[in-house]
């Protein structure tokens, strides 16, 4: 078994409501969840588009990383997920792959950790709020670490139902 990270965004659609879905399909296909984040609102990254909710949970697996990766495709287009492999843009969910144990990845298809982690305060905020002594197995650095580091101006915030 292994602890595999997963980051969830999308602003399409009922966020909440599709949020919920993925979860419960994750711990259905995937495993069970140890730990799961705050719901948390972010301005888009890469592009414009409207606000995005993000959500980081962990989930122990007796899958590879490439079956997560299976995995977590199927359950983006059971919800609605359409893939347009020109770029960035607005999606009903997203789910990435940041994590698996202490794995280092490099292959065509998959690259664990997720290359950008680092860089994008909209991963680092809700990671940082359940695995913030989580070391990066390839910079050594912890997740507190990266997000003081972190060089995104991008603004993230909790994310409250009007």
């Amino acid at each position: 078994m292994s602890l595999v990270y997963l980051i969830l965004g999308g602003n399409r659609g009922n966020r909440p409501e599709i949020f919920s879905s993925a979860i419960k399909l994750l711990n259905s296909e995937i495993g069970p969840q140890k730990a799961i984040s705050s719901l948390y609102e972010s301005e888009s990254w890469g592009f414009e588009s409207e606000l995005f909710l993000n959500q980081v949970i962990i989930i122990e697996t007796p899958l590879s990383p490439f079956e997560v990766l299976l995995h977590t495709q199927q359950i983006e287009s059971q919800l609605g997920r359409v893939r347009n492999r020109e770029g960035y843009e607005p999606r009903t969910i997203d789910i990435d792959l940041l994590y698996y144990g202490s794995q280092v990845i490099n292959s065509s298809g998959l690259t664990i950790p997720h290359p950008r982690i680092a860089k994008r305060k909209f991963v680092l905020v809700p990671l940082a709020e359940i695995a913030p002594n989580l070391k990066d197995p390839v910079t050594g650095m912890t997740v507190t670490g990266m997000l003081q580091k972190c060089n995104d101006t991008s603004k993230v915030w909790l994310f409250t139902e009007n």
